[in-house]
Order: structure tokens, then C-alpha cells, then sequence
């Protein structure tokens, strides 16, 4: 950036792991339900209702904070957020301002320590829906009110961050943690997590803020780089020629790769927060946050450091990344599996498939395909199939004749039909052109489906001298 220095802090609202929303028993609604069938009289903001506070949305934000080390005060209370907006029904948001459930926490991200405000409560809006690809093309909107009362937890950052790559890092981190302790499922593509970056840039040594803009509408880690890239580019160029930026919120539109102004940015008082009178403050009980932090698993960054201990760096960080795949390969390296080839299976296999079988099951696959039972390519349909059926690997590789032919004997015979009418290939090998070995497999394989590839290689090259 030459001259200038970008200055990140991110806030993140992360939807926690509950069956209902954050002040009333309305379940909490799937993607594909009908708008506004998930609602009550309290979700609606009808008169002379009364909310009631979600213990286990207290849980799982509690839990979070505990994980990201911060201080939990022994009083909290939620206030009213005050403003105008058609998904709003209330005309206020139920959230906290000045006594938040936890304070002064940090996340360690690629050995940087990213310093953290605050994780608190809040209910979510609901959702505008445009008849138009745009807020200002649209000629219609309507109003979906299933997600209005829904939990979120509010995770802010100091500006802390530095540039694109971080702020990436720093919520795929999150996420990841977020995941391992059972908080929240954290997927963006289903609105369980969602980013705002708030960007400024300065001259370079300096340690004055700039004006900020907070970026809203990121739905990927992917649209979070890119939105933060261009946002840094505009605030430079216009800084350079004379302008000056504005402090506002602007949207994303991934289709055109840029960001666009929506309002100007409010101040606190602008929102005239005062305690919510119909809720009682909280007064959080030490025992039970201590039984939270007992019962927190193993954090992402210790579980990392453990797995690095006997595998590559960069297979540990993908097997640490989900908690399902750090247990699933735990589980099977208990019951005798080899720890890298496993490792390999998990991030080449499992993870692009998104199907997780048990450890036991697991060790079974990696033990037939390591003895040369079976191939690879029998090795995944078996994995697949013991997902789909939950029967053990090696009864569906007995059923369908899955086993590798490893026979010395019956693989001779058969490399010598493959060299015999394969002429050309075989006078190409034994001329220096060893890519020609890549043919005489191919037929090998055409003729022999269930042939040991390893024992047919080694004899076709006995073979051919």
C-alpha cells in the first residue's frame, strides 16, 4: 500500500446453536419456509406482549466468550436499540450497549493475537424482500418477519487487522472455533454468519483512526476479501485526489465487484439506547460459568498444535479446521490407523464429501486398502457405501468381490498377455521412453479391474528388463 496503512475491525454475528428464538418459543425457521409463518405475537411486536430471555442462547454466547478468553461480568442487562426500518416490527431491536455478557477477549490467528471488545446478545431483524436486484431499482418490497427474533451473538473486533488476508483468516478462525465448541454451526451460505468489516486507511505510521466505512451484504470468505480489496482501492484514490471518505455503510454487490453507499453511518446516540424495561438484568451465576469452562472441549488452536506434532502442517490445519474431521481421524488413529494415509483420506476424501463415518469404520477402510486388498478407487465406492448403509467396509468389499487379485502367479500370466499385445509400448519402454509403462497399465487395468496395481507394476517392469 506504499503510503498508507489499512486498518480492519470486524464485527460478526454469528446465529447460536438453538431450537428457538431469543425471546419467544417460535422454532427457529428453515431456508425454504413460507415468509412469515415462523412468528408469534411476540416476534411481531403486537401490544402487551411480554418477552422472555433464551437460556441456552446465554449458553452458547457465554461459551464463546469463555473461548475466546474474555472477562464475563457478574451483572448484564439487554436495552433497547431504537430506530425506523420496515423489518423491524417493534420499532426497536432488543440488544446490549453498555453491559455486554463478556468484555476483553483475544483469538490467535496465524500467531498474530487479534484483540476482542465484546461478544453479546441480540435478537435479529427480519428481511426485506426487492422486487428488483436492487434497494434503489426496486418497484416493490415485502417483508419476511421468519428471522425477526431469531438469536445472534455480536462478536466485535479491534482494529486489529491489516489487510484482506487477515480479516479472511480472522473469520475463518472464528468459525472454526465457533464449530469445535458446539456454539453455533456458523454457515454463511445459510445466514448463520454473517461479516462486516469496518475499513479505514492511514498514513503509513501513523496511529490516528481514519474515517471508516462498514461493509455489509458478505455472504462468503471469498466476497469478504474481494469487498475489502476494492473498498481499500476507493478510499486511496479518493483520499489522493482530494476527496475525502465518508463515514457510512455500504453494501457488496458480488455480481459487479464493488461496494456502493446505503446510509451514512449512525453514532450510538443516535439509536437512544436505554435498558429494556421488560427484561430483568442479569446476574451471572460464577458456578455455573465456571462449569461452562470445564466443559469446553479442546480449542481448535491446541488440538492444531497437537496434530502438527506427527503430520504435515498443512494436513494438520485442514483436519483441525472441523471438529467432525478432527474426531472422526482421532477416532480411527484410537483403533490402529495409520496416521498420515488416514490424514490424506480425510482432506483428499471426506472433506470434499462432506460424509463423515465413524473411526472404527474408518480404521477397517485405511487397514484393507493399505494391505492391498483393495484399490483406491474401491477403497471410496466402500466408503461411500458403508456412509450410505452404516454397514462395515469389510462385509461390502467380501459382497461385492470388491478384493484386489495380489496373486504373483495369476499376475504374470497376465502381464505377459498385456507386453505380447502390446508390441509398440513394450519396444517404446525398453527404448528409453518410460511413459510408455502408462499404456501397458491401462490395458492391465481393462483386462484385470481387480489386479494389485503396485504387484502388476513391479511385474510388467520385471518383464520388460
Amino acid at each position: 500500500m506504499g503510503d498508507w496503512e489499512i486498518v480492519i475491525g470486524m464485527e460478526v454475528h454469528v446465529q447460536p446453536a438453538t431450537r428457538s428464538k431469543m425471546f419467544c418459543g417460535c422454532g427457529i425457521a428453515p431456508l425454504n419456509a413460507p415468509p412469515n409463518t415462523c412468528v408469534c405475537e411476540v416476534c411481531l411486536g403486537l401490544p402487551g406482549v411480554l418477552p422472555a430471555i433464551n437460556k441456552a442462547a446465554v449458553e452458547a454466547c457465554l461459551k464463546t466468550a469463555l473461548a475466546l478468553t474474555c472477562e464475563i461480568p457478574r451483572h448484564t442487562k439487554f436495552d433497547r436499540k431504537n430506530y425506523m426500518y420496515p423489518d423491524l416490527p417493534k420499532g426497536y431491536q432488543i440488544s446490549q450497549y453498555d453491559l455486554p455478557m463478556s468484555i476483553n477477549g483475544s483469538l490467535e490467528v496465524d500467531g498474530r493475537t487479534i484483540r476482542i471488545r465484546r461478544v453479546h446478545l441480540e435478537e435479529d431483524t427480519g428481511k426485506l424482500v426487492h422486487a428488483g436486484d436492487k434497494l434503489h431499482r426496486a418497484w416493490e418490497s415485502y417483508v419476511d418477519l421468519n428471522r425477526a427474533g431469531v438469536p445472534l451473538m455480536e462478536i466485535v473486533s479491534e482494529p486489529d487487522l491489516r489487510s484482506a488476508d487477515e480479516a479472511r483468516d480472522y473469520g475463518m478462525a472464528l468459525r472454526t472455533l465457533l464449530r469445535s465448541i458446539g456454539a453455533s454451526d456458523a454457515d454463511m451460505e445459510k445466514g448463520q454468519m454473517r461479516v462486516e468489516p469496518n475499513i479505514s486507511i492511514r498514513s503509513a505510521g501513523s496511529s490516528e483512526l481514519g474515517v471508516k466505512t462498514e461493509l455489509k451484504n458478505i455472504n462468503s470468505f471469498r466476497a469478504l476479501h474481494r469487498a475489502i480489496g476494492f473498498e481499500v482501492e476507493r478510499q486511496v484514490q479518493l483520499v489522493e485526489s482530494g476527496g475525502k471518505v465518508e463515514q457510512e455503510t455500504r453494501g457488496w454487490s458480488e455480481s459487479e465487484g464493488r461496494t456502493f453507499a446505503q446510509r451514512s453511518k449512525e453514532f450510538a446516540e443516535d439509536y437512544r439506547y436505554f435498558p429494556e424495561p421488560d427484561l430483568p438484568p442479569l446476574e451471572l451465576d460464577r458456578a455455573w460459568i465456571e462449569e461452562l469452562r470445564r466443559n469446553l472441549p479442546e480449542l481448535p488452536a491446541a488440538r492444531l498444535s497437537r496434530l502438527q506434532e506427527t503430520l504435515p502442517a498443512a494436513i494438520a490445519a485442514s483436519i483441525a479446521a472441523g471438529r467432525e474431521l478432527a474426531d472422526m481421524y482421532e477416532a480411527a488413529l484410537a483403533r490402529g490407523a495409520p496416521p498420515l494415509p488416514t490424514a490424506n483420506w480425510i482432506v483428499n476424501e471426506v472433506a470434499p464429501s462432506g460424509k463423515l463415518l465413524s473411526g472404527e469404520y474408518l480404521a477397517e477402510l485405511m487397514k484393507l486398502a493399505q494391505d492391498g486388498i483393495i484399490t483406491r478407487d474401491q477403497a471410496r465406492e466402500t466408503y461411500l457405501e458403508s456412509v450410505e448403509t452404516g454397514r462395515a467396509p469389510a462385509e461390502i468389499v467380501a459382497e461385492h468381490g470388491h478384493a484386489q487379485v495380489s496373486d504373483e502367479a495369476e499376475l504374470l500370466v497376465l502381464a505377459k498377455a498385456v507386453i505380447d499385445a502390446n508390441p509398440k509400448a513394450a519396444a517404446d519402454y525398453r527404448a528409453g521412453r518410460k511413459q510408455a509403462l502408462q499404456a501397458l497399465m491401462a490395458d492391465l487395468r481393462k483386462r484385470a479391474p481387480h489386479a494389485n496395481p503396485k504387484v502388476a507394476s513391479e511385474l510388467l517392469l520385471k518383464l520388460l528388463g
